[in-house]
Order: C-alpha cells, then structure tokens, then sequence
C-alpha cells in the first residue's frame, strides 16, 4: 500500500481545522471592523479624507444715490499648498510627445520645477515657495495645508489652475474694491487687508447693513490630490450677504467737488480743505469732499491724519460765517431785524470789561443790522447779541445743532465745543461767541446751521445714508422729521440779509453767480490746537445757500491756512465754482426777480 494514501481522513479533518480557524479570524475581524469599531474607523477615515472650507458671504454694495457702485465685492483667491504631498515625491504630467504629435507621454516634475513654475504665476522665486515646504515639514512632517499667496485676482488663479500640480489648491476669498478710486473714499472708508474687518468711514459705522455672515462646508477630498470627491459635500452653516447701502451722495458731483477742492488747495498752498453741498429742503448730503482725499483701494498710500472726514472730525472757529446764526436768532428772539439800527466804532469795550475790535479801522458807523453783516463789524455784533441773555443765545446754538454731532453718526466725528455753556462763560466769552469766536463746530454743523435758515427755520437731520436693502430685499430707510428752529419770518429776513451780504460785500465780484439769487457770508478764523492754544495758520471759509429766493442747496467751503491767499477770497472761487455746478446740474430754475435792497447804514 502506498504511504500517501494512509489516513486521508486525518488530514481533511486536519484541513479543515485549519480552514475554519482562518476563515474564523477574518470573520472576527471583519466583525470587528464593519461592527465594533465600525464608527471609529468611519471617523478616522474622515477625519483623513474630510476639510472643512469657508464659504464666504460677500459683503454688500455702497451705491450713490442713483446707484452708481462706490464699493463692491469681487472674487479674490487664497493659493494654499499640502507641504506633506509636495515633500512625497515628482508629479506626473502628460506631454506631448516629441516621436509623435498626435501622442502624449507622462514625465516626472520634480519639485524644484514645479516650485518655480508656481512662483513665477505669483511672483515668487521658486526659492520661497520651497522654502515654505521645507519649513513646515521640518516643524510636521504630516503638515497638509500652508498658504503660499492670498487675494490674487481670477487671472493669476486661472494660471494656477492651469499648472496642474496636485499639492497646490486655490480657495475663493471675496475682497473689497472701490471702482471709483478716491472719489467719495474719506467717506466710505476702508477695510483691514487680511481679515476685511472694517477700519473707517462707512465701512465701518454701516457694517451691520454690509456685513455678510460667513457659512462652512465639510467635503471628502482624495488622498494623493485633494480633488473633492463628489456627492460629499455637507453644509455646515449657510453664507448670507451683506445688504446694499445707499447713501445720499451723488458720485458725478462728489467727483467734481473733489476736483474743483483739490485745485485750489494747490493753489492757494492750503494744509486742507473740506466742501460740503446739501439739500437745502431735506438736510441730505449731495458732496462732502475732504482734501487731501484717499482712495480706499490703497489707504495706506497717504498720512493717517488724512484718512478720515474732516468735515465731521476737525472742529474749528466758525468766525464770521457764525454771525447768520447770531443775526437769526436775534430776530426770531424780536430783539431786532434788518433795519434794526446802532452805532458801533472799530472797539467796542462792554461794561463786563470784554475788549471787542474789528478786523478794519473806522469810525463810529451809524449800522442796520444788515450793515453789520455785510462790513462783518465785531462791534456791531456784539452790541446786537447783547440783546439776549447768555442762555438765550446759548439755547438757540443747540436748537441750530451746534454742540452735538450730527445725525449722521460718522466715526471719529466731533461734536464741536460751546465752550461748556454760559456758565463756564467768562466775560470775554461771552462777547465772542456771538461773532464765532470762543466754540468750535464742524463744517457739517455749519451747513446744516445754513440749510436751518434756508429751509424756512426748520432744520433738517442731516443725512448721510438713505437706508440699507438687506439680501432678502427688506428696506431700512429713515424717515426724518424736521425741527422748527426759527420762525419763518426770521429766517426770510436772514436770508435777506445774507443776499445783501453776496452783493454788496468785499467779495462780490469773486462769487457772482449770473441768474441766481444767493445768499453767503464769509468767515476767517483761528484754529485750536487742542492744548489752550491756537494754530498759527488760519482756516477761512464760506457758506452760503442758493436760489435765495427758493432755496434748494446749501454750499460749504473751508481751506486751512492758504499760505498763498491767507483770506476768504481763498474759498470764494471754490463757492463760486460749487455753487455754479450744482445749480447747473439739477437744472434749477433761475431766480425770477431780484433780491430786495436793504440799507447798511442810517
């Protein structure tokens, strides 16, 4: 009998054994797998394979207000690189080949190559993209995710894409542009470069309208080349955009502004200026141009201190632009009007001990009220704001909205200084104030001081924004309501007063307007410099509204310290030119007869 056939019963049971105790193994450890550690192993797996991502809510539009886009959000894109898989090895890449046009062939690209092919797209040596790699790995070797380059624009994205390297994926980043440049940019501010959280103007005391909210997803992605495996994608949280702002400005003629502001400053060898044009009837800000401007596109391009408004942030001397605000008050109080007459000399030395003295020389002049605003006699002034109490006067400077900031809310903005109040007033104070000496106030403040008088004595909130549209087409608008300041028989023989200053006044061939009535006074003063002192410079500057007889627009002009033209004659051609233009542009309809004549003298 043969020995290989003894027992053949032992060794299939022998087989056997071993069979089911293998086929046992892998069944435990499939169970052990696919049930007891199933769940683990899933989230080990995707914590592999998974990457959560932003999914950016873009920020929402500044539009004038015909709805040209002031800022906007555009697509930008974050290059970022797997340190890990660069390190790995070559790429593979197909090319043509060389034997046969019609054919490719696969050829390995190292990684110094595809350095330098990515840094050339960035603008980079191929050094530095190498040296990102080397430095993560060196700190994790398992680093999968290093920024090579943020915010490049779509071509340099397509470029990147178009390289072909695995380890290297573009993430979309929405960025802030200004389309317009500078024109309106002390205004609408600007962002942080890195984070696109809002740093000045708009931006900033508007971001709950702008703000988008940012969302995330989770999506599964290969191991070897990061492509996102399709089907895997989960949203976390949903993106939502920011709402539209629209604001009061119109671009073409902040534009122009701007323009006309800047010219002059050169001209005149000025540190600043600031023009601001508002609606006469609403309180609604039409320009506010502020020189030197920024363009928010590149903010950091001019000095900090120019950054903002200065038209809501440099409180300065009113001077003699005040005197309209004292002149209305005393009318609308009864203590006076137009025809209302004193004597005053060049000093004038109150029973207080005050010392007021005029900017001129004269003898004792026989004034009307009128007469006082035209020759713009301290004197005279004074003698007519001494027909009021302190608190009078002072009660008629908050009701005009002198002492408080505006309605607009703008950052940084100052609420000008009354001097704390006639209280706090000493002797000299309280002559002072009443020629725009001793307080502070803004040039917005003055224009709305201005557009008080126009609008009939009521005065307006003044306004910046005229609401937010929120993604889901909700409107925010404000509804302003005006305050009775003055009555409207004051505030007509105010106006009347300020049409006789324009005509009559020193500079009346500097700011003739043909066709139009207007009404204007000028001012030159000192400028605090915020220790008890003064600047050596001065600020001059006028404000003045038009059609007298139908006022539609307030116009507000200072230059600080025109070292070539250190007077009003400084900011009378900007008036002019304004003025010119926004009467021009709204079509407004020439005045129909001439200003009345009131006597300067008696």
């Amino acid at each position: 009998m043969n020995r290989t056939s003894r027992h053949p019963m032992r060794r299939i049971l022998l087989a056997a054994v071993v069979l089911v105790a293998l086929v046992g193994v892998f069944v435990v450890r499939l169970v052990d797998i696919q049930v007891v550690r199933a769940a683990e192993l899933s989230e080990a797996g995707d914590a592999v394979r998974s990457r959560s991502a932003t999914v950016y809510g873009a920020r929402g539009d500044i539009v004038d207000a015909n709805g040209t886009v002031l800022a906007d959000t555009v697509m930008r894109y974050d290059i970022a690189l797997s340190p890990k898989n660069a390190n790995a090895g070559p790429i593979t890449r197909e090319v043509p080949d060389p034997a046969d046009p019609a054919g490719t062939i696969e050829v390995d690209v190292p990684l110094d190559q595809s350095a330098a092919e990515l840094g050339a797209v960035l603008g980079m040596t191929g050094e530095q993209v190498l040296a990102i790699v080397t430095t993560a790995i060196a700190e994790n070797p398992d680093d999968d995710f290093e920024y090579v380059a943020k915010l490049v624009d779509t071509q340099t994205y397509e470029k990147v894409k178009d390289l072909g390297i695995p380890w290297v994926v573009p993430y979309e980043h929405p960025s802030r542009i200004y389309p317009n440049g500078a024109v309106a940019g002390n205004l609408l501010g600007f962002l942080q470069e890195d984070d696109g959280e809002p740093l000045a103007g708009l931006e900033l005391a508007q971001n709950e309208c702008l703000a988008g909210e940012d969302g995330e997803i989770t999506y599964q992605h290969s191991l070897q080349d990061w492509v996102p495996i399709p089907g895997t994608e989960v949203v976390n949280t949903q993106a939502r955009d920011g709402g539209t702002l629209h604001l009061t400005i119109d671009a073409d003629l902040q534009w122009m502004v701007q323009r006309i502001a800047e010219a002059q400053v050169q001209a005149v060898g000025a540190d600043w200026a600031t023009v601001t044009v508002m609606e006469a009837k609403t309180g609604r800000l039409l320009a506010v141009a502020d020189v030197p401007t920024i363009d928010p596109n590149t903010p950091t391009a001019i000095a900090a201190e120019d950054r903002g408004s200065r038209s809501f942030s440099a409180p300065f001397e009113p001077g003699s632009t005040f005197k309209a605000i004292t002149a209305a008050s005393v009318i609308d109080a009864g203590a006076g009007d137009p025809f209302s007459q004193i004597t005053a000399d060049y000093r004038y030395t109150p029973p207080n001990g005050a010392d007021v003295n005029d900017s001129f020389f004269h003898e004792p002049t026989p004034y009307t009220l009128t007469g006082v605003l035209i020759d713009s006699s301290n004197t005279g002034m004074s003698i007519f704001g001494e027909r009021l109490s302190d608190q009078q006067r002072f009660e008629y400077m908050q009701k005009f909205g002198f002492g408080a900031k505006t309605e607009v809310g703008f950052p940084g903005e100052e609420p000008g200084d009354l001097h704390g109040g006639p209280e706090e007033w000493d002797n000299q104070t309280k002559y002072a104030t009443m020629f725009g000496q001793g307080l502070t106030t803004t040039a917005v403040q003055i224009a709305s001081g201005y557009q008080t008088i126009a609008n009939g004595g009521v005065r307006m909130p003044v306004s910046l924004v005229d609401g937010c549209t929120r993604e889901d087409g909700e409107q925010i608008k404000a509804e302003p309501s005006g305050t009775r300041v003055l009555s409207e028989s004051a505030a007509e023989q105010t106006s009347q007063i300020l049409e006789q200053v324009y005509q009559d006044g020193w500079l009346a061939d500097e700011w003739n307007i043909p066709g139009y009535r207007v009404a204007a006074k000028t001012g030159t003063a000192q400028v605090p410099d915020g220790n008890g002192g003064y600047l050596s410079g001065y600020l001059v500057s006028v404000s003045g509204f038009a059609p007298a007889d139908d006022p539609e627009f307030v116009v507000s002009v200072s230059i600080m310290d025109p070292v070539k033209m250190n007077s009003s004659a400084a900011s009378a051609p900007v008036f002019q030119e304004v003025m010119s233009q926004v009467l021009k542009k709204y079509r407004t309809v020439p005045s129909g007869a001439p200003a009345p004549e009131l006597p300067a003298t008696w």
